[in-house]
């Protein structure tokens, strides 16, 4: 940057947070005028890279994501090998190998991600392949589509030296044994833990990747597909913008293409909390909204590194690893009567 650009860079600067300080401290200034202020500065800190955030507790997760991007590694391996953690953890029970099932107990999974320049890949109804979101990978740079589904995506991922196992675990089968008694066929969504792990990396290059992947929702219609794989409902990445992703029922994110939303709200100039509060809120507040039976949860970064959450219901939390910290931070939510 030449010499005289930097100072005159510096100095509006300096003359907004100036600007922005004085507004925040007038006793008599309107509370939503401070709330603009604030959030304007918070807009524009600079967050130290890289930074990792992720929904739900999964901080082995965003360690792994970390450790690759301290390494030097790209936002888009991160997220990846991130995501892979959890699809590999069997005790989860909600993404890759020993997910629930679906009411006739097949374990399938839905997965995409999306790189820094919008290349994209997905795969819907994919089964006896634990790692879904690296045959999305797979699907986005070595094929002319953007998602591949059921048997079609099994035999793709065979072809490309994924190993078929058995997803059904000992565990997961006799939950589903307990379920079939009554068969009550009711979207099962647990307000406190994930069910889908969907991540978001900024990488020492300030360049944005994303991933989500989930077994969906447990005992659900056979060949049901929520929001997670698909792209601007589940995940969206805009390099220039932001990025954002969403968890909970699938049905009511597909609905309002919840994540290209949030990417949008900041691209107008909201910030990531405030864009994932109005995405909420467009849920909560459409005619007949039976939002006090169903959970749904988005966590957005933007270009700067700010980060938000913002969910239904209580209990939704974000883990976010940043600046040698690596937490669980549970997020506001709209239902609080």
């Amino acid at each position: 940057m030449k010499r005289r650009n930097f100072i005159k860079n510096a100095s509006l600067t300096s003359v907004g947070i100036a600007v922005g300080s004085s507004l925040l401290n007038c006793a008599d200034t309107p509370s939503e005028e401070k709330k603009t202020a604030t959030a304007a500065l918070t807009t524009n800190a600079k967050t130290p890279l890289p930074l990792v955030i992720a929904t739900w507790h999964v901080i082995d997760a965003t360690a792994k994501a970390m450790e690759i991007l301290q390494a030097g590694g790209n936002a888009l391996d991160a997220v990846e090998q991130g995501c892979m953690i959890e699809e590999a953890n069997e005790k989860g029970q909600s993404v890759g190998k020993g997910g629930l099932p679906d009411r006739d107990g097949n374990v399938t999974l839905d997965a995409c991600i999306m790189d820094k320049h919008g290349n994209c890949g997905s795969v819907v109804y994919l089964q006896d392949i634990t790692h879904a979101v690296s045959v999305a990978r797979k699907v986005m740079e070595e094929t002319p589509h953007v998602m591949l589904a059921g048997e079609g995506a099994k035999q793709f991922a065979v072809t490309k030296g994924f190993k078929p196992e058995d997803l059904l675990t000992d565990a997961s089968k006799e939950a589903w044994e307990k379920w079939k008694i009554e068969s009550k066929y009711k979207p099962i969504i647990n307000i406190e833990n994930h069910d889908t792990i969907g991540m978001l990396a900024i990488d020492k290059n300030g360049d944005i990747s994303g991933a989500c992947t989930t077994s969906g929702l447990a005992y659900k219609m056979g060949g049901r597909v929520g929001d997670s794989p698909i792209i601007g409902s589940g995940l969206f990445v805009d390099n220039e913008i932001g990025a954002a992703v969403a968890t909970g029922l699938g049905e009511e994110v597909v609905k309002t293409v919840g994540s290209f939303l949030v990417v949008e709200l900041m691209r107008q100039g909201k910030s990531p909390q405030e864009a994932c509060e109005e995405a909420i809120s467009r849920i909560v507040n459409k005619p007949n909204s039976n939002y006090k039976n169903f959970q749904v949860g988005y966590i957005a970064v933007n270009k700067q590194g700010v980060t938000g959450s913002y969910s239904i219901h209580q209990w939704f939390s974000m883990t976010k690893f940043n600046d040698g910290v690596n937490e669980q931070i549970q997020s506001d939510y709209f239902n609080k009567t």
